[in-house]
């Protein structure tokens, strides 16, 4: 993907701009990870941001000026998403990657935010495929700080507990998140640059079937004979129908014949232990071997 000339520096006092692009959220809960986050960080927020619109968080309109004056604002060094759900897909047409290209600054969510790291991808600038504001009370020490450190630009460590569905070697930026938000943006001008990345992908509350109709799709698109190679994470509340089918059949049977090495079992998804995962920032996957580290 194209690279943005800075991608700003975080580091303890840095002002974060906290925002709502997707759905509403526990008050209780986002004030909770914002006050944990005000321990090192200088944190900014407006208060429409506890604004409700059915399962959003305030109108579309709100949601996309709450996002571009982060954006914006010259004090902010990253922003943080308050939780995902529903909706970040409608403010795609009201943001450009001209603006997100010039303010330089890493986005940090998952889940509904994919459809805003496609966004960054498209301008260059690396984000952050992990933990949100509302959840953020809830992780203990040992996560909080490993968060801090991917916040503030320390590559994971490499992880080596990976399962090969595919055999091979790949390296390329490392993109994707949310299957289900990736392929709801199939044909349209917001899709992520995929050529030439290792593809992550997870998601929760798929059915088996479900799953495989979304990766035919990606298939017929042609999305996987862009990509250098595949990366799963997990794919939680997932369980077989009546027919028996489970989901770990349908990883096999959809992404094992690509011709690109495929593992899957990374810890990053809807799970307690979501893994930080830098996006756009290149790795070498190894499926035979099981790894995945940050070059």
């Amino acid at each position: 993907m194209p690279r943005s000339p800075h991608t700003r520096s975080v580091a303890a006092g840095s002002t974060l701009a906290l925002v709502a692009p997707s759905g509403v959220f526990s008050r209780a809960a986002f004030e909770a990870g914002a006050a944990r986050l005000g321990q090192r960080y200088r944190v900014k927020f407006d208060e429409g941001i506890f604004a409700r619109d059915g399962f959003f968080a305030g109108s579309d309109p709100r949601r996309v000026a709450e996002l571009r004056a982060a954006l914006a604002d010259d004090e902010v060094d990253a922003i943080l998403c308050a939780r995902g759900g529903h909706g970040a897909t409608r403010l795609l047409p009201s943001i450009s990657a001209d603006e997100v290209r010039a303010a330089g600054k890493r986005i940090v969510g998952f889940s509904d935010i994919t459809a805003l790291h496609a966004l960054w991808a498209r301008a260059g600038v690396a984000s952050l495929h992990g933990p949100m504001v509302a959840s953020l009370a809830k992780l203990d020490d040992t996560h909080f700080a490993r968060f801090v450190a991917a916040l503030e630009g320390r590559p994971p460590e490499p992880t080596s507990d990976l399962v090969r569905l595919a055999s091979g070697q790949a390296r390329g930026p490392l993109l994707g998140g949310n299957l289900a938000v990736l392929t709801a943006l199939l044909g349209s001008a917001f899709m992520p640059p995929l050529t030439g990345a290792v593809l992550f992908l997870e998601d929760i509350g798929e059915r088996p079937y479900r799953v495989d109709r979304m990766l035919t799709s990606l298939r017929h698109a042609g999305v996987f004979e862009r990509v250098h190679g595949v990366v799963l994470g997990a794919f939680t509340e997932a369980a077989p129908g009546k027919d028996g089918v489970r989901i770990e059949d349908v990883l096999q049977d959809r992404l094992g014949d690509l011709g690109v090495p495929v593992a899957t079992g990374l810890s990053a998804g809807h799970i307690d232990d979501n893994l930080e995962l830098p996006l756009g920032q290149e790795v070498a996957l190894d499926a035979d071997a099981g790894t995945l580290r940050w070059v």
